[in-house]
Formats: structure tokens, C-alpha cells, sequence
């Protein structure tokens, strides 16, 4: 009953946004399924779009509607954005440009959320708090105040009843993704259920200001002595699970290039500072902001870069750190095979597709980057059209990639603002040759290696010390098995099968500890 329960909540949340997106003529995503493009022609007919959205892009008709249904359906276009592959890459660079802005809730709700959390009066707090909010997003809104110490700093509160908002919004669309995977099943190659569930997590993550905080604090140590590029301190003490204090910062907005001039700042120097810092935080640290739109940047007087909100952070392990670094000098330098290569070897392509195909695929994108000027090429865009060959070479999406893609979309459109003339690529071009020297040279390689097996052997003991109570629990009396194991075991063919398998690792388990003995 419960599930019947709430498909029918959803089916009448689905009819009232259905309204909306009609009166944005929006309902085109329907087309691509079966009998969708007659009940768009009758929408229309039905529900005549609004006169203001009469000339404007699919994408930016979807964006204005999505705005419209709200918080979780504006980071629900945020996510699209990164999905070239499916919607196309102007409707992507349409809905790349979502801001998260609502309406500020009144100062005092704010405030009456600070002593809330912190069990203090708010005069005992700060010698001043600012009620108008500077900023307002989905989940919160900023103020400014100054603290007890006379300290300036920022004051980000969450807003009343956004879990609830937010969780309502989530379910609808796990239900949908659901129906996806259940319907559609050639769909299922681009995962919308574990989508919906990252952008859960994602949700959930921006909902504890602590963990925010925690992420301000990892990335300032990452740069820490860094110059040109600045993280706010946090003020733990005024900080909670709904309120966020932390230090604030005067600077310029970086995409007002007018005012950059005048204080005697070099655009292009901007692009270099912002291109080794994304470097740093993706392959260095795999630790990375993943909300650079020019909102989130400031450029303070000595020339320095500074970084705010930290609610949407993304992180890559070291094997697609090395993916990506191969990938991109692949594509620079034009060696197609070397792109195809790390695909395969990676996973992401099935072993049995053809890699002189994907190579001509990949021959594909990259020569007409090219034959292009250098500040013309736009990596971005590169990886757009890779993920667009994806479903011909059964490539599966890698969830963990969608948050740089739109990282790198929004850095890339930043430099280019800054300066037009400037590929912030090819200026990070030196620093991911001199990663790749240290990290994926044969010497270096060869050094992994060696670590990697020097920790195998540091763990070798625990290991002997578990084979020891195991054979010891076999002479008194045997191990207790799980029911589907003795299962499994009573279905087995042949006795054979299980003890060979335990003999070749009793086998190795001996060489190894014989080796450990003579060194």
C-alpha cells in the first residue's frame, strides 16, 4: 500500500510540474520517447507557452522552468548540465549556467536559528549582525556581522525546513529514475538511480555546515604557504551543524574585469593563478572545489584568488587522477592511440570493443581541436564530445567524472572571460608534464610499485596470524559457514574445484612468508 501511496503523491506532483513546464515550453525532453512528441503537440495546444520565453533556446526554456519548480530542480539542471553525452552540448551550456539563487527568509529566522544552535543570545555573539543577507541560495543565505573579538566574518545559515523541502524532492525523482531503469532499460548504461543518489549525497553533505567547514579547512591545509590562492579561516567556535562562521573576505568579484583593471591586476595572470590552483586541487590533491562559478571567487588586492562556499567539493582517487592526466596530454599532443589506450586499460571501455575503432573515434575529436588556434581549443568541450561516443563503444558512465566535467565547464568559462585569448589548459599544460614525470615515469612507477608491495608485506603477519586461527579452528571442531555458503559448497560439482584454489593459496601464502624469513 505504501508504495502504491506514493506513486500516486508523485503522479500529482508530476501533473503540477508538468503545468509549469508546459507554460516554459519545456515538455521537449518528452519527444525522445515513444508517442512523446504528439502529447507535446496537444500540451501546447492545451497550455499555449508564456510570451516572454518566445525566441529563446530549448536549454534556456528549461532553465527558466526549473528555476520556477525550485531548490532540488535547479541542482537537478546543475547535474544535466555535465551530461553532453545526452542532452546535447548547447542545452548543457544553458543549463551550466543555473544560479542557485532564491528569495533571502527574513534576519530573523536567521537569527533565531544562530542562538538555537549555539545556546547563546546573539548580542553575546557578535558586536553586529547584518538582518538583509548578502546572499541567499537554496539551502542557505550569508550575512555579515563582526564578532565579540571584533573579528569581520561571514555568517552562512541554513534555511527552515530545507530537508524536509529537499527530501520530499529527492524521493520524486529516485521514483522516476527508478521507472527509468525498470522501462528503459538501455538506459540503464548511464546509472539515473545512482545520479539521483550522488546529488542525494551531494544535498545531504551541503545541509551539515560542519562538513562544509571540515572541507574549507582540508583545502586550506592542501594550500597552505600558498600565495595566489586563499581559503577563509573558520571560526569553529560559531560554528554548527546549520550555522557556518567564517573569516571575510573583501575582493573583487573575479568576473569584473573592469574593476580588475583599474586596480592594476592582470587579467591574464588571473587565468594562470586559477589554472594552477584547479591543477593543484585535481591532480596534486584530488581534493577540488566543484562550485567555481564567479559567485564563489574573489580576487583580492595583492592579485591573490580566494575561494567561498565549499558545500559542493568533489574528490578523485589516484587511478583516475592518472586517467585524466593521460587523457588530456593524449589529446595535446594528438597521440590518439595513447587516449584510447588508457580507456581500455582503465575499464571504461568494454574489452571487447575495438580499440582501433575508439582510436579513429578519438582521432575524431581531437584533430579538428588541432587545426584550431590554441585559444580556441576548449577541453571542456573535448570531454563533451568523448562522452558523446560513449554509448557506441558501451562505455559506461563514470559518476565520478560528471562532477569535473561541470567543474571544469565553469573554470574554463571563467578564463575565458577573463581573458579570450588564453587556453588556462595549455597554461597548466607544464605542471601536469612535470605531475606525469613524477608520477608516471617508469622510475616512478617503479617506486609505486615498490611501496605498493612493501605495504603487501607489512601486512603480511595479520594475514599469517589469520591463517594460523583459521587452521587452528579447523582442528577443533571447523569454522562456522554462513547458510548460503554451505550452500554454494553442497552445490559444487566436484570437490575438486573448492581445493585446489585453497592449496594454491596456502602455497603462495608460504612463498611469501619465506621470502619475508630469508630477507
Amino acid at each position: 500500500m505504501s508504495g502504491l501511496w506514493r506513486g500516486a503523491r508523485h503522479l500529482v506532483t508530476l501533473l503540477r510540474i508538468g503545468v509549469l513546464l508546459a507554460r516554459h515550453d519545456a515538455l521537449f525532453p518528452l519527444e525522445w520517447l515513444t508517442f512523446g512528441a504528439g502529447f507535446v503537440r496537444l500540451t501546447r495546444w492545451l497550455l499555449p507557452p508564456r510570451a516572454e520565453i518566445a525566441g529563446l533556446r530549448p536549454g534556456e526554456r528549461l532553465a527558466l522552468a526549473l528555476q520556477g519548480l525550485g531548490p532540488s530542480y535547479i541542482k537537478l539542471g546543475q547535474a544535466l548540465s555535465t551530461r553532453s553525452d545526452l542532452i546535447g552540448e548547447a542545452m548543457a551550456a544553458d543549463l551550466s549556467r543555473l544560479q542557485d539563487r532564491l528569495p533571502p527568509f527574513p534576519g530573523t529566522e536567521a537569527i533565531a536559528v544562530i542562538e538555537a544552535e549555539l545556546g547563546r543570545t546573539l548580542s553575546d555573539l557578535f558586536q553586529h549582525f547584518e538582518p538583509q543577507p548578502v546572499a541567499a541560495a537554496s539551502v542557505a543565505q550569508v550575512h555579515f556581522a563582526v564578532t565579540a573579538e571584533g573579528r569581520e566574518v561571514a555568517v552562512k545559515v541554513l534555511r527552515p525546513g530545507v530537508e524536509h523541502a529537499f527530501a520530499r524532492d529527492l524521493d520524486l525523482l529516485l521514483w522516476l529514475a527508478e521507472l527509468i531503469e525498470r522501462w528503459r532499460p538501455d538506459w540503464q548504461r548511464v546509472h539515473p538511480i545512482e545520479i539521483v543518489r550522488r546529488l542525494h549525497e551531494s544535498v545531504e553533505f551541503e545541509m551539515d555546515l560542519r562538513l562544509e567547514a571540515a572541507a574549507a579547512a582540508e583545502l586550506a591545509e592542501n594550500f597552505a604557504g600558498d600565495r595566489d590562492f586563499r581559503v577563509p579561516r573558520i571560526d569553529w567556535s560559531r560554528t554548527s551543524r546549520r550555522m557556518l562562521t567564517t573569516e571575510r573576505i573583501r575582493g573583487l568579484s573575479i568576473n569584473d574585469k573592469e574593476a580588475i583593471l583599474a586596480a592594476g591586476i592582470e587579467p591574464r595572470a588571473l587565468v594562470g593563478k586559477a589554472a594552477a590552483a584547479f591543477f593543484a586541487m585535481v591532480f596534486r590533491d584530488g581534493f577540488f572545489h566543484a562550485d567555481l562559478h564567479p559567485g564563489n571567487l574573489f580576487v583580492l588586492p595583492d592579485g591573490a584568488i580566494a575561494a567561498v562556499d565549499f558545500g559542493i567539493m568533489g574528490r578523485l582517487d589516484r587511478k583516475h587522477r592518472y586517467y585524466l592526466a593521460d587523457m588530456l596530454l593524449g589529446f595535446l599532443t594528438g597521440d590518439y592511440r595513447k587516449v584510447a589506450q588508457v580507456h581500455f586499460d582503465a575499464g571504461f571501455v568494454p574489452a571487447t570493443e575495438s580499440i582501433d575503432a575508439f582510436t579513429q573515434a578519438c582521432r575524431s575529436i581531437g584533430e579538428p581541436l588541432l587545426e584550431r588556434p590554441l585559444e580556441q581549443i576548449s577541453v571542456a568541450r573535448l570531454l563533451s564530445q568523448l562522452f558523446q561516443i560513449t554509448r557506441q563503444f558501451k562505455m559506461e558512465t563514470q559518476p565520478q567524472l560528471l562532477m569535473l566535467q561541470k567543474t571544469m565547464v565553469l573554470a574554463e568559462g571563467l578564463g575565458r572571460q577573463l581573458d579570450p585569448t588564453v587556453n588556462m589548459w595549455e597554461l597548466a599544460r607544464p605542471l601536469i608534464e612535470d605531475w606525469m614525470r613524477l608520477n608516471r615515469s617508469p622510475p616512478a612507477r617503479a617506486v609505486l610499485g615498490g611501496a605498493a608491495l612493501l605495504g603487501s608485506l607489512e601486512r603480511l603477519p595479520a594475514l599469517l596470524s589469520d591463517v594460523e586461527t583459521v587452521l587452528k579452528r579447523l582442528a577443533h571442531g571447523g569454522l562456522p559457514l554462513h547458510p548460503e555458503t554451505l550452500r554454494a559448497l553442497n552445490g559444487a560439482k566436484n570437490g575438486a574445484t573448492l581445493i585446489w584454489p585453497l592449496w594454491i593459496a596456502a602455497l603462495a601464502l608460504a612463498a611469501l612468508a619465506l621470502a619475508e624469513w630469508r630477507g
